[in-house]
């Protein structure tokens, strides 16, 4: 009966390890539309590809989720703007520059109509 209840720790054990890294569903869906698009991302007035900036705001998410427990908040105080410079972020998409907290809320009106 101890071997049954060892065994049973040990494979729900990288569960709760796995839970406490969980991106929930709207702050992923807005950092995959993000690497997924073929847009150019613009921090510090510097140009960078879609995967490089998913994988920053990534780790902005990683680094900061206590300050973002929605999407909405993710937006406003992680994907917005640079936290030491202060500067906005873009999105340039077929030559259009929008601010990236802009472009980011319609990725999540669309999300939630559906």
């Amino acid at each position: 009966m101890k071997a049954i209840g060892l065994v049973l720790l040990i494979c729900l054990l990288p569960l709760s390890v796995d839970a406490d890294d969980a991106v929930p569903a709207e702050i992923d869906h807005l950092l995959r539309s993000i690497g997924s698009s073929d847009c150019t991302f613009i921090r510090n007035g510097k140009r960078y590809d879609s995967g490089a900036a998913e994988e920053h705001l990534r780790m902005k998410y990683r680094n900061g989720k206590r300050y973002a427990p929605t999407a909405e908040k993710f937006i406003e105080r992680l994907a917005s703007n640079s936290y030491l410079s202060k500067k906005p972020y873009y999105i340039e998409c077929n030559g259009e520059k929008t601010p990236s907290a802009d472009w980011l809320t319609e990725v999540l009106i669309s999300y939630s109509k559906d």
